[in-house]
């Protein structure tokens, strides 16, 4: 039967970790998660406590497991499960074996307050000046794109799905039914999203375009070309049209370049209009022509703009592949929040990105 384990036991093994590049540690040596403590303590506003009882736990605590879970797409159980298991992730929210750990009912007490002070925009504001007073300006344009994130799905009658896109809330219609209303997302919208596929025959090279149904939200996002970090964040039902929301503050003003990037979807002449009054340069995918090839000198143009476009697409597939963002609560409210936790955390995992190659060259 082997001992049980002793300080200097957990310090070996953590030493082991850092030799082993630790990439939370790395995490935490970039990222001062102190510059969150005012923010925070503006959502949490923590009471003066009465003699007695258990002192609360930092709100920075809290805010580092939050990014935890943001991180690994995990829920609140998980999260707390994993930080219980793991050495790496208690020294990264500055914890021991021996210490407490919020469960997942004060994560989430603690996630509601962040969303009914609105302090998630300003925490992410404070980590994007973080990122430019680090040197990692916003420069060389800007590259702007969307993606869907999933919601659990409703199942509802044609009669309740009239309601909902009348701008009726979950207690209006099912007045008779509170815990079932509490259940009801009517901020979500279904939508169809084309995906490209090859027929059955290997011989034949077209291919076929596959209708995705999906229900939920929409993360756009503009990133910066230089760094590839995300600026301008906003969040939509998943129904919304792409090309809109260009113009709903998705621009950043302070990138020291003109230039905008964006698929076809954003090409509209308005769009165009809007970017010339800012003193922005359209770089903006041209749509196919209906019934007609595509000219020769657009599809050069196409190749070319897809080079830089495409960066947007990594970190979309981040969030998408090992994170596998997905919403499981109810409203808009709350879908805002772990998307702004998502953007945050790729903002914070690029940061470190950035700092490591700068350190090897």
């Amino acid at each position: 039967m082997s001992g049980q384990i002793g300080f200097w036991g957990v310090q070996d093994r953590l030493s082991q970790l850092s030799e082993q590049g630790d990439p939370l540690e790395k995490l935490a040596a970039t990222v001062d998660f102190e510059m969150f403590r005012a923010e925070l303590f503006k959502a949490v506003r923590p009471g003066i406590r009465s003699k007695g009882g258990r002192p609360p736990f930092d709100p920075v605590l809290k805010f580092k497991m939050l990014v935890l879970q943001a991180l690994n797409g995990l829920s609140l159980e998980q999260t707390e499960f994993l930080v219980k298991d793991r050495l790496s992730w208690m020294r990264f929210c500055g914890l021991g074996p021996g210490d407490n750990v919020p469960d997942a009912n004060t994560l989430w007490d603690f996630r509601e307050a962040l969303i009914a002070a609105d302090a998630l925009e300003a925490l992410f504001a404070r980590l994007d000046r973080a990122i430019t007073e680090a040197s990692y300006l916003p420069m060389s344009g800007q590259i702007i794109d969307a993606t869907l994130v999933s919601a659990p799905r409703q199942r509802n009658t044609d009669d309740e799905k009239a309601k909902i896109k009348a701008g009726e809330s979950a207690q209006e219609i099912w007045t008779d039914e509170p815990f079932k209303a509490r259940q009801k997302d009517t901020d979500a919208r279904w939508t169809v999203k084309f995906s490209k596929a090859k027929p059955a025959e290997d011989d034949q090279k077209q291919q076929i375009d596959i209708a995705i149904p999906t229900f939920g939200y929409k993360n756009h996002i503009s990133i910066d070309r230089r760094h590839g970090v995300i600026r301008t964040p906003l969040v939509t039902d998943a129904a919304a049209h792409d090309g809109a929301r260009l113009r709903e503050g998705l621009i950043d003003p302070d990138n020291t370049a003109s230039d905008v990037w964006a698929d076809s979807a954003y090409r509209s002449a308005e769009n165009e209009r809007f970017l010339e009054k800012a003193g922005k340069t359209s770089r903006i995918h041209r749509r196919k022509p209906k019934g007609k090839p595509i000219p020769a000198r657009t599809r050069k143009a196409k190749a070319a703009k897809s080079v830089v476009r495409s960066c947007v697409e990594h970190v979309f597939a981040r969030q998408n592949g090992p994170i596998g963002m997905a919403i499981r609560t109810i409203g808009m409210a709350r879908a805002k929040a772990t998307i702004t936790l998502a953007n945050m955390a790729d903002n914070m995992n690029r940061w470190r990105w950035l700092n490591s190659r700068t350190a090897s060259a």
